[in-house]
């Protein structure tokens, strides 16, 4: 088995050092980046398995290196460690792609048990990554993460074609708002499940519901379901 390789960016020395031994002796290996563009450009030059990334970190912040890393398609798993508890902080980096945050100061064994669940959330995503999924005229392609309906190529954001994937996957179920929440966000999410409704919508015009077939439909007080209405698969 490969071993698995992390990145951390921090820029305080003592924690970076601690943490970095930490992983050594579960079996990691690791590297470490002390301001926001150096990790950027280690994050970009090779791969890493995970990311474990400050927010308040010098030369460019830890939000900002998050947001170029998805511009770029980069879908490494990032947990953002941060000193703030402000739940609009938080929302902001799981918005811009963060698979999950611990915030300082942090136990040890929570952050390990994290970064667990990040490295599996991420082996599940890889193993079902070549699987081509339709419904109706809708056609969603796991490996090159593309979008068509009939002829038409959509435009999605990393984290509405993770939804949108997992919708089809999981076609004429009726999924809850939790479900979702901790498959398509890779963790318990703490925040308002809210979330999900906000990323239904931006899905639904983007799909052109309403103009074309609805293929996502609302089950009042459960969740959502992806189904033809006509009965197609």
């Amino acid at each position: 088995m490969d071993p698995v390789n992390i990145l951390i960016i921090e820029d305080e020395k003592k924690i970076a050092r601690i943490l970095g031994l930490e992983l050594e002796f579960e079996g990691y290996q690791y590297d470490i980046s002390y301001d926001g563009l150096e990790g950027l450009a280690k994050a970009t030059k090779q791969e890493w398995d995970l990311i474990l990334l400050d927010v308040m970190i010098p030369q460019m912040s830890g939000m900002e290196v998050l947001r170029r890393l998805r511009a770029a398609k980069n879908a490494t798993p990032v947990i953002l460690l941060t000193a703030r508890d402000s739940i609009p902080d938080i929302v902001s980096g799981l918005d811009l792609g963060a698979n999950d945050y611990v915030t300082k100061p942090y136990q040890t064994e929570e952050l390990l048990a994290r970064i667990r669940t990040a490295l599996r959330f991420k082996g599940a995503k890889e193993k079902s990554s070549e699987d081509l999924f339709t419904i109706s005229d809708l056609k969603v392609n796991g490996k090159s993460r593309s979008v068509k309906r009939g002829t038409r190529e959509i435009e999605l954001t990393r984290r509405e074609f993770d939804l949108l994937s997992y919708l089809v996957k999981n076609k004429n179920q009726v999924l809850t708002r939790d479900q979702i929440l901790t498959e398509v966000w890779g963790f318990d999410y703490y925040g308002d499940t809210n979330v999900v409704d906000v990323y239904i919508r931006y899905l639904r015009k983007k799909l052109g519901d309403h103009e074309q077939e609805d293929l996502i439909h609302t089950v009042r007080g459960v969740g959502y379901c992806i189904r033809s209405s006509n009965g197609e698969n």
